[in-house]
């Protein structure tokens, strides 16, 4: 197996950072292609080599399979840490990981993936605060029933992977996720690959329109790392 994993900016892509924390984690080798969004509007580069035209995408020979979740599923197949082994936390960990795919839009709208910013949120929403709330939740559910420090055990698995851009987002914006959750964040935080993923998105000097409104959108930033 050689694996290609296309992914953009570190800054903004959350839907990047799932596969590439994962593999990055698990130790799965891979070549680690990068394209940025340059622009407002991606689509017609990126179909280039994604059939959606988004990215992640990965490239195994001749087979290229694209979303986060595909990915996963397809990695899966192939190495067996993907999911943990307990059977209890596997069946929780693709719960969560199915919950995090389809949901928390709120989130995703009004907080989105900025990881060299630090932003003094407007009043937040009251579906925002149901978002956060489920996270607070959740996160404490997998970490009281499997012991930690990761969601779904002692072991790194696709759970915290589809996470990980929450934990970048609860810093960011400074959410109040309670001290049991803000425990797992500040685990990833210090995590080899989330540490490495860090490092790029700081060194990054791409800055894209709407990537930045949206963000400018959410409040005021009061600390910004990234380079110039």
């Amino acid at each position: 197996m050689s694996y290609t994993l296309v992914t953009a900016n570190r800054n903004y892509s959350s839907w990047s950072l799932r596969p590439w924390v994962l593999m990055k984690a698990l130790e799965i080798p891979f070549i680690d292609r990068i394209e940025p969004f340059e622009a407002a509007e991606n689509y017609a580069a990126f179909r280039a080599f994604s059939p959606t035209g988004q990215v992640p995408a990965l490239i195994d020979g001749d087979c290229t399979i694209w979303d986060s979740l595909g990915i996963t599923l397809y990695l899966a197949d192939r190495h067996p840490a993907v999911w943990p082994q307990r059977e209890d936390a596997r069946a929780w960990a693709q719960s969560a990981v199915a919950e995090m795919h389809s949901g928390f839009a709120t989130l995703r709208n009004d907080c989105p993936m900025n990881v060299g910013v630090r932003v003094e949120m407007q009043l937040p929403s009251p579906a925002l605060n149901r978002n956060i709330a489920r996270l607070t939740e959740l996160w404490g559910e997998g970490l009281a029933r499997f012991g930690g420090p990761f969601l779904a055990g002692e072991r790194f698995t696709a759970v915290d992977a589809f996470y990980a851009p929450v934990a970048f987002r609860v810093r960011t914006y400074g959410l109040e996720v309670g001290p049991v959750a803000r425990g797992w964040v500040d685990h990833m935080l210090a995590h080899p690959a989330m540490r490495e993923w860090e490092a790029a998105a700081l060194a990054e000097t791409w800055r894209e329109e709407s990537h930045e409104a949206e963000m400018g959108a959410a409040g005021r930033i009061v600390e910004d790392y990234r380079a110039a």
